[in-house]
C-alpha cells in the first residue's frame, strides 16, 4: 500500500447523465423541470431552473403529473391528468426497478445517479476478482443492482423498512434475486460501527447521505455534524485490494472541493487520486443541464 496521501484532481469534473430509453430532461426553466419517466411526463419544481422554458407553455400543461411543493422542505402534493398507475417498470440496463410518486417529489429514484451508475458498472467489470461493495443509504437500490449486475458482491443499507421492501422488489424485477445481495434494514452508522469491530473489509464503498435523516429506532443523522466519523469509519472498512469510494451529497452548503478534501484526509496512506465536482442532468438538447449534487470519488 502507498504511503502517500491520495491526489486531488486539480479541477472539478461534471458528471452528465443524458436521456435513456426510459428517462429525459425534456425541458427546463422559471424554477421547474419537465422530465419524461416512461410513459409518463412529469413537473417537478427545481429552483436552479433560473432561465426561460423553450418548449410551448402547452407542452407543460400536457404533463401526466405535477408535483406542486409547499413551504417545508421537499413536501408537497402531486396533481394527476388523467389515472397514472401507482408504479410503473423502467429499466437501465440490466437493472429494473419501479417508478412510483413519492411523497417528496422524487419517484423511488434519482436519475442524476446514472452518471454514477455508468462509472461504477465500468470500474467493477474492470476488476479481475469480484469485489465486494458496501451501498450505504441505499434507497431503493438501483445502484446495487447495477453492482450485482456487474458482478459484485453487494451489501445494500438503508434505515427505511420500506426503501428496503421497494429495493427487494427490484431485484426481483431485475431477475438478479440468484446474485449475492444482502439487503440490511439499519441505521448506516451504528451498521458500519459494527462492520469495523468485526474486521469486515470492502473493496468499493458507495456513501449516499441525506442532509438529514433517522434511522429505524430514532437515531439522528445530520450531515455536517455526521459525515466526518462516518467516512473516517468507512476508510477503516476497504481492504488492501479496495478499488473505489464515492461520496455523494445533496446540500446545498457542501461542495465538491469539500467532500475532496474529506476524503482525501480520511484515506491518507492509500495513493490513488480523487475526481470531485458535480452530478447534472443534460436537456434532451444537450444545450442545458442542471446540477443537482456534488460528488467526490477516490480511486485505487
Amino acid at each position: 500500500m502507498s504511503a502517500a496521501r491520495p491526489k486531488i484532481a486539480p479541477a472539478p469534473g461534471v458528471m452528465r447523465t443524458t436521456a435513456w430509453d426510459d428517462y429525459a430532461l425534456l425541458d427546463s426553466g422559471d424554477g421547474r423541470k419537465l422530465e419524461r419517466y416512461g410513459p409518463y411526463k412529469v413537473v417537478r419544481p427545481e429552483p436552479q431552473c433560473l432561465w426561460s422554458p423553450r418548449l410551448p407553455a402547452q407542452v407543460w400543461d400536457a404533463a401526466d403529473a405535477v408535483f406542486d411543493p409547499t413551504d417545508e422542505e421537499d413536501a408537497g402534493r402531486w396533481r394527476f391528468q388523467g389515472k397514472p398507475k401507482e408504479t410503473w417498470p423502467m429499466a437501465w440496463r440490466q437493472a429494473r426497478f419501479n417508478a412510483r410518486f413519492t411523497a417528496f417529489r422524487h419517484l423511488a429514484f434519482f436519475p442524476e445517479q446514472a452518471a454514477n451508475w455508468d462509472w461504477l458498472e465500468t470500474r467493477i467489470r474492470s476488476l479481475s476478482e469480484q469485489p465486494r461493495v458496501l451501498n450505504l443509504f441505499g434507497y431503493t437500490g438501483v445502484a446495487s443492482l447495477v453492482c450485482a449486475a456487474a458482478g459484485a458482491a453487494v451489501t445494500h443499507v438503508d434505515a427505511s423498512k420500506k426503501a428496503i421492501g421497494w429495493a427487494r422488489e427490484n431485484a426481483e424485477l431485475s431477475d438478479l434475486t440468484d446474485r449475492p445481495i444482502r439487503w440490511i434494514c439499519e441505521d448506516a452508522r451504528r451498521y458500519v460501527q459494527r462492520e469495523v469491530r468485526r474486521g469486515s473489509r470492502y473493496e468499493g464503498v458507495i456513501l449516499d447521505p441525506p442532509k438529514y435523516g433517522r434511522g429505524p429506532t430514532g437515531e439522528v443523522w445530520r450531515l455536517f455534524e455526521d459525515l466526518p466519523e462516518l467516512s473516517a469509519l468507512c476508510a477503516q472498512l476497504l481492504s488492501d485490494k479496495a478499488s473505489f469510494l464515492i461520496l455523494n451529497a445533496y446540500a446545498a452548503r457542501i461542495s465538491g472541493a469539500a467532500l475532496a478534501g474529506l476524503i482525501a484526509d480520511r484515506l491518507d496512506g492509500r495513493g490513488g487520486t480523487v475526481e470531485w465536482g458535480e452530478l447534472a442532468l443534460s436537456e434532451d438538447s444537450g444545450e442545458r443541464e442542471i446540477g443537482l449534487s456534488f460528488y467526490a470519488r477516490w480511486s485505487a
